[in-house]
């Protein structure tokens, strides 16, 4: 594990941590680490952010992340503040890693034996196995170099990339190239396209808007393992809330943010029930809602014109189900893809609509964790993502959980229909609602070539000394490790400014 950054310069500074999610709380535990007086301000009534909890008639959903990957960033975080994941949660190791239904009746498992992955890739396209490991071989060397000299160093500004340390580890990356036109180098076939391509869903992003720099996203699948750890997600977020508390971190629930004002050394921050005093604030709340809904306009960097002209990840369409019996043909995790996927993207950033074949993801928990689901029942959820900012009824919620259940019947040969027992929805809406998440996003800023790197908004105000940012808004970008990451990085810069 590398060094952790000197954050001595906090000791006994008071600070604020807005939002509870995984920066967040990651944040705030670092800055406790180091000797600062912390308070998280959590809006909602628990912490986790989009990792909360659903608890209905026995049933425990995970409402948001599901996948446990880069388990390497979870050792990292853990052991950087003195602690050992594997004495907070176990993990197991998914096989499959994931199933695959094709809407044209194929049924794929990716599985931890690359041979056999290499033998089903070679089943669709001669030489493609061989082309599999060549790729995972590229994607290896892309998460090693892009992890230790672009994702866990923080380059806000262009001049910290005119390094020769920099430019002779970045030559050869692609860095340019999108997604489609790197697959297409490897696979011919659609459909093994599509199995190189899905992780772009985690990055918010579409094969020909995302940077091939993501391809290093097959390693994290393929190499390093999927896995699932104690009590799911929302089993992590325990874990981080247990190391916290043993740090003196002070976390509040329920204390949604009305206003931030003052400056550095004398900052309040307003909640509908309170007052806080801080030297120093650290917003992991949706940065355009902090900068738009928090602040002055003469304290924020950037107007209603830059917030529009961005990209957003895609929002999503989240049906949680307790169901009687099994699901037999179902995985642990399950992907249901049309055999075309190209009409659901555009749904998603060209045109938004409700998507007409949709490209679809099903969780079962229950496959690996008896605890989330009353005896003789599965709990299960369905994702479907969708346009950011598209319009969200009841009436259009109705109509597409029938749609969407009668796909699941027909693709995956699982009716569910019947056997229901709990159910709950979430999307658009309830991401603005619970989140404050702009135009309800899932995820945040997508991953577009112009939001990348010191394209994403920084960590530290350029317009109010002393307020800072963290989360999925800012470098290194989306996901459960990045934001992780994210919380050391706005930690590092909190300090180097004390």
């Amino acid at each position: 594990m590398d060094e952790l950054a000197d954050l001595s310069a906090v000791d006994g500074t008071d600070i604020v941590v807005v939002g509870g999610g995984f920066a967040g709380l990651a944040t705030a535990c670092y800055l406790a680490k180091a000797g600062a007086d912390v308070t998280l301000l959590e809006k909602n009534e628990q912490v986790g952010g989009r990792a909360s909890r659903l608890e209905r008639e026995g049933f425990t959903f995970d409402m948001g992340p599901s996948w446990y990957l880069m388990p390497d960033v979870f050792e990292r975080f853990f052991g950087h503040l003195g602690y050992d994941p594997a004495e907070l949660y176990e993990l197991e190791r998914l096989d499959p890693h994931y199933r695959i239904f094709f809407k044209d009746g194929d049924q794929v498992d990716m599985v931890p034996d690359l041979e056999a992955n290499k033998a089903v890739f070679e089943s669709y396209e001669a030489g493609a196995g061989e082309a599999l490991q060549r790729y995972l071989a590229e994607s290896k060397q892309t998460y090693e170099i892009g992890m230790e000299h672009f994702v866990y160093t923080d380059r806000p500004r262009l001049r910290d990339y005119m390094d020769w340390d920099v430019i002779r580890h970045s030559w050869g990356l692609p860095l340019v190239r999108k997604m489609q036109g790197h697959v297409e180098k490897y696979f011919d076939h659609p459909k093994l396209q599509q199995i190189m391509q899905y992780t772009l869903v985690f990055l918010g992003g579409a094969p020909t808007n995302t940077p091939a720099l993501y391809n290093l996203m097959s390693h994290v699948d393929f190499n390093m393992g999927v896995y699932y750890p104690t009590h799911g997600l929302g089993g992590v977020v325990d874990a981080m809330v247990t190391v916290a508390d043993d740090l003196g971190v002070q976390i509040v629930t329920d204390a949604p943010v009305a206003s931030i004002t003052g400056e550095r050394g004398a900052f309040t921050v307003h909640t509908e029930a309170d007052t806080h005093a801080a030297e120093v604030v650290v917003s992991g709340a949706d940065y355009r809602h902090t900068e738009m809904e928090l602040l002055a306009p003469e304290d924020r960097q950037y107007d209603a014109s830059y917030w529009d002209g961005r990209v957003y990840a895609p929002s999503a369409y989240l049906l949680y189900l307790g169901v009687e019996g099994d699901v037999d043909a179902l995985a642990h995790h399950t992907l249901v893809l049309p055999t075309a996927w190209d009409e659901h993207f555009e749904e998603i950033f060209e045109a938004p609509a409700w998507p007409n074949d949709p490209a679809y993801y099903l969780c079962v928990p229950s496959k690996t964790d008896p605890d989330v689901a009353p005896e003789g029942h599965s709990n299960l959820f369905a994702l479907v993502p969708i346009a950011p900012g598209l319009e969200d009824t009841p009436q259009l919620r109705a109509a597409y959980r029938d749609k969407l259940l009668a796909d699941v019947a027909e693709n995956t040969g699982v009716d569910l229909r019947d056997r229901i027992v709990v159910e709950e929805s979430f999307c658009v809406e309830d991401f603005v609602d619970r989140y404050n998440a702009t135009e309800g996003t899932a995820l945040g800023l997508a991953h577009t070539l112009r939001q990348t790197a010191l394209l994403r908004p920084g960590h530290r105000s350029s317009a109010l000394d002393g307020l800072y940012f963290t989360g999925a808004f800012t470098t290194p970008g989306i996901g459960v490790p990045m934001c992780l990451i994210s919380g050391q990085l706005t930690a590092e810069a909190v300090a180097a400014d004390g």
